[in-house]
Parts: structure tokens; C-alpha cells; sequence
């Protein structure tokens, strides 16, 4: 009994070189492209917790758009926005309070209590002040956002 030597072609050898390549190169692919879809979704959520303080209080302000519904007072470093209900003697009033902005339904002229307000968010800095009749300028860190008031005499 004699055994042959079998001879592996070449050929062979290349194809599953090149299959290994093609598959080493999805797997880059694939481990790239989950990287930078993930670093784009951070950045997208970064973005969209910056700018909803920005969209809360200009929400807040288009809700009770009537005359003379909208306050502006000056506490410490930055604003407290007051922002009458129509119906009622209270209002909701937004204000800063140790880095975060913070909201609570009082009457207007009663003392601040931060331990009972709702959190906002978080921010450094916060003014609204008023431009002409009727436009507000809103600023945190995120930037800063115009509210146009409808109603005539809308800002107090």
C-alpha cells in the first residue's frame, strides 16, 4: 500500500485568502460604522438636552398669551419669568436656583421655595428680557431663543 502525497492547488488557497479578506473588511466596517452612528446619536441627544429648556419656557410663554399675562422680574444674576394664569390669582413662574431652572405655580408675590419647585434642567445662566412691545429674548447656555407675544401689552 502505497500512499500518494495529495497536492493542494493554489487556486484553493486564494479563494479563501480573498473570502477571509472580504470578511475581515465587514467586520471593520461594521465595527466602524456602529462607532460613528453612535458618536452621531450622542451628539443629536446632546444637542436635543441643550436646546429643550430654550423650547420649555418658549412654550410656556405661547400657552398664556394674553394680556398682560407675561412677567419679567430681576433676581440675583438672572430672571425670574412669571407667567400669570388668566383664570386664577397664581402663576407659574420659572427661575434659576443653584444651576438648574426650576418652575413652580404660586401666587406671584409669595417667597421662592426651590425645595419644592420642579426641576427643569440644568444650566448655568438664565435671562429673559424684553425687546420692544412685543418679542422676549430667553437665554441659557444652550444660546439664546426670541418669543414673539401675539397679544398687544402681553409683556409686563
Amino acid at each position: 500500500m502505497s500512499f500518494k502525497k495529495q497536492q493542494t492547488s493554489p487556486l484553493g488557497l486564494y479563494a479563501i485568502g480573498i473570502a477571509a479578506l472580504f470578511l475581515l473588511g465587514f467586520f471593520l466596517l461594521l465595527v466602524f460604522g456602529a462607532g460613528s452612528y453612535r458618536s452621531a446619536v450622542a451628539a443629536q441627544s446632546a444637542n436635543g438636552d441643550e436646546r429643550v429648556l430654550l423650547s420649555y419656557v418658549s412654550t410656556c410663554v405661547s400657552a398664556a398669551d394674553c394680556e398682560g399675562a407675561v412677567e419679567i422680574r430681576a433676581q440675583d444674576d438672572s430672571s425670574m419669568l412669571i407667567v400669570h394664569d388668566p383664570h386664577s390669582e397664581y402663576a407659574q413662574r420659572v427661575y434659576l436656583w443653584g444651576g438648574q431652572l426650576l418652575e413652580d405655580f404660586a401666587l406671584p408675590d409669595d417667597p421662592l421655595n426651590p425645595e419644592d419647585a420642579e426641576v427643569i434642567g440644568e444650566t448655568d445662566t438664565f435671562s429673559v428680557e424684553k425687546i420692544g412691545d412685543r418679542l422676549l429674548a430667553v437665554s441659557t447656555d444652550a444660546g439664546r431663543a426670541l418669543v414673539y407675544v401675539r397679544s398687544a401689552g402681553g409683556v409686563l
